[in-house]
């Protein structure tokens, strides 16, 4: 199940995660810890409670990262004729 959880932050993801990538992610953290793909009625409360707290902490620990190089992008240098 966790295998489709992907990298959320640049320069895996090109573009910001969105508030989707980031429910879809904290959903299948809690079916893989829970053990369940859909909870039973008496437990829908809190799987939907544990999805809401992880994705609130995901968002903030996306926002808290600093990723260095992130705006870097390699350059393509054509090298200079040897002086002769």
């Amino acid at each position: 199940m966790c295998r489709s959880i992907k990298t959320l932050r640049p320069p895996v993801l090109p573009e910001e995660a969105t508030e989707e990538d980031i429910r879809a992610a904290a959903l299948q953290f809690v079916r893989k810890v829970s053990g369940f793909r859909a909870p039973a009625a008496h437990n829908r409360e809190v799987f939907d409670r544990a999805v809401d707290e992880i994705a609130e902490a995901t968002r903030a620990l996306l926002d808290g990262l600093e990723v260095r190089g992130a705006d870097r992008t390699p350059s393509k240098r054509v090298p200079e004729p040897d002086a002769a």
